[in-house]
């Protein structure tokens, strides 16, 4: 959220930051609400003011045997009460419609992110792991057909039991998926991350906090309710990102400066409906409705946020380069920051079995992670302060986050990568350790009639 101070003090700053993020948002609207918040404020204040004044005389006036002047100062009094109450409570619903509204104004762009409408105006950085390619097939096959043929991905399964968008992982396609997590947990308690293990439903008052609600409510799995019906602060959501626990086990509380910077990693199932954007890739694990991901936060003083961001990238970076996956780096443009985000770094990992929008080597590239840094947005819709000595006066801290890396998509580039002639698949090095030193995916036999081509077995 905005400081109401910052958007009075920085107007033509806010409104071009709101055109560079083309966000259909009225600042005009935000202004004026707060005059008129300020205005009944300071007029409350003012009449309480007012009516101490006449309540001191009336004692005054009594004692010199005033009485009459005395019940005239009593009524004005009463009269002041009535008019401080209705003021008050108008002042209390103009702030509350104030608040509602900054919860829909996006953060500020950091000076230094590129000004541009979308994705196509990303800034490429650098690349990694180009220089020294594996040997792959002639024709690298899609992991979706792969894992079909390999019957370690299983679709249509998903599907019966859940819906689309859902998938079954089978023998050695789970095994890789623990092995990812257990190794990504392994690496970032390397980077000194203190591991959490959250609660997957989160509250629609902890969503708000880091700014999933009300903007993007659509997108999530809401328990118990309609997402087209009004909810509370305590209805629950199935997680969209452990960002949400995370950052909330911390809301309305003041660390010291001690405690920080504090660096936790979660890993989570994930549940996004992703409304409207599901349906332009049906086949595959890249976009699903469930997926696991480790998450990183960093809780940081204001001054060093721009200083853990560079090194929250490196740190997400790490694990492909373990894993040994070539990657790129973008930074978001104006246009394409996500809600909360006042700079982000995107990495999207190489996946050669699609040829789409991939580098001259063919294949495509998959977005893995996002390092954002948030400034003190979240914190302020959260209540997340600290003090900078124990007799200062708290501040918002920063808050960062950085997926240590999306799962499913990083199994789509080992899949694709790693895969032989063949048509089987290597193990990573760094995460044969994690699955009991096997070095090559080869595959299951099919169970049911489905094996022998006979369709589902439905009315024999």
């Amino acid at each position: 959220m905005l400081d109401r101070n910052y958007l009075r003090e920085h107007t033509d700053e806010v409104r071009e930051a709101l055109e560079n993020r083309g966000a259909a948002v009225d600042l005009e609207e935000v202004l004026a609400l707060d005059e008129k918040w300020r205005d009944r404020k300071a007029r409350g204040d003012d009449l309480r003011r007012e009516r101490n004044e006449v309540s001191s005389r009336i004692g005054e006036l009594k004692q010199a045997g005033k009485d009459d002047e005395a019940q005239e100062a009593i009524e004005e009094s009463s009269s002041l009460k009535a008019e401080i109450e209705n003021i008050e409570e108008e002042a209390a619903r103009l702030e509350g419609d104030l608040e509602e509204a900054l919860l829909e104004f996006p953060q500020v762009p950091h000076e230094s992110v590129p000004v541009g409408e979308d994705e196509d105006d990303n800034v490429e950085h650098r690349r990694w792991g180009f220089d020294d390619l594996r040997e792959l097939p002639a024709e690298v096959t899609p992991h979706y057909d792969l894992g079909e043929e390999m019957d370690i991905i299983d679709e249509a399964r998903g599907a019966k039991t859940t819906g689309s968008g859902f998938y079954f992982l089978k023998g050695d396609g789970a095994r890789l998926e623990h092995a990812l997590i257990q190794f990504m947990l392994d690496v970032h308690r390397e980077q000194e991350y203190v591991d959490v293990f959250p609660p997957v439903p989160v509250t629609s008052d902890s969503m708000r906090g880091t700014g999933q609600l009300p903007k993007f409510a659509d997108d999530a799995y809401r328990l118990g309710g309609s997402n087209e019906d009004e909810y509370a602060d305590d209805d629950l959501w199935l997680c969209p990102t452990a960002e949400v626990p995370v950052t909330n086990m911390y809301a309305d509380e003041i660390l010291l400066r001690e405690d920080l910077p504090l660096k936790h990693q979660a890993y989570t199932p994930n549940f996004r409906r992703e409304a409207g954007e599901h349906g332009t890739e049906t086949r595959g694990i890249v976009r699903v409705h469930q997926f696991n991901k480790v998450e990183l936060v960093n809780f940081v003083e204001p001054a060093e946020s721009y200083d853990r961001l560079e090194s929250l990238l490196e740190e997400a970076e790490e694990v492909l380069q373990r894993l040994g996956l070539p990657y790129r780096i973008l930074e978001l443009c104006t246009g394409d920051l996500t809600f909360a985000s006042a700079k982000t770094y995107d990495i999207e990992v190489w996946a050669p079995g699609d040829d789409m929008d991939g580098p001259e080597e063919g294949g495509r590239w998959l977005e893995v992670s996002s390092a954002s840094n948030f400034e003190d947005f979240q914190a302020r819709r959260a209540g997340i302060q600290y003090r900078p000595e124990h007799h200062e006066s708290a501040e918002y801290l920063h808050t960062l986050n950085a997926s240590g890396v999306a799962i499913p998509r990083v199994m789509v580039a080992i899949l694709e990568y790693y895969q032989n002639e063949d048509g089987t698949v290597t193990v990573p090095e760094a995460l044969q350790p994690y699955m009991g030193g096997q070095e090559v995916i080869e595959g299951h036999e099919k169970v049911g009639e489905s094996a022998l081509g006979a369709g589902t077995g439905e009315g024999s």
